[in-house]
């Protein structure tokens, strides 16, 4: 009886594991610009949502893509050479610094970086300031930006001469 019961989960088990099994979960699409960075590694694959058991515990892609505007990425670490790297994420587009005094300056910043699209735009950049007395003001912040930005597209120009 003990056998019967085992025999009938199992074969109930690997049924409901095969609905699904033949179809395509092949959705992604590449598109890689002469701007951008192409980053793979180790990661959790872009679609999450498995349709079979034996998805949800197989082994997953091995790569992740992720596109990084390279000269907004340059430009931001060459700007703020004057912080201290913290934390480098090239994968989700985000560098943080510590606190560190801009020549000829008195007061201490620390920046946060995030770089959340391929494009060279101004809405592909947020840069957060923070002072040792709190945030810094909005004029601030958007003077470090467009210095940034600037210097992004001087080294887009570099390369386009070469």
């Amino acid at each position: 009886m003990r056998g019967i019961k085992t025999f009938i989960l199992l074969s109930s088990l690997a049924f409901v594991a095969s609905c699904g099994a033949f179809r395509s979960l092949d959705t992604g699409t590449e598109v890689n610009d002469a701007d951008t960075i192409v980053l793979a590694g180790e990661g959790r694959e872009a679609r999450e949502d498995r349709t079979t058991i034996w998805e949800a515990f197989g082994p997953r892609k091995s790569e992740q893509r992720v596109q990084v505007n390279r000269y907004l990425w340059a430009a931001s670490l060459d700007v703020l050479d004057f912080l201290p790297v913290q934390s480098v994420d090239p994968f989700t587009g985000v560098i943080i610094t510590g606190y560190g005094t801009p020549p000829g300056g008195g007061r201490a910043y620390r920046a946060t970086i995030h770089i959340k699209d391929p494009a060279l735009e101004a809405r592909a950049l947020n840069v957060a300031l923070q002072s040792r007395g709190g945030a810094v003001s909005a004029e601030t912040a958007r003077a470090v930006e467009d210095a940034i930005l600037s210097r992004a597209r001087q080294l887009r120009m570099a390369d386009k001469k070469i």
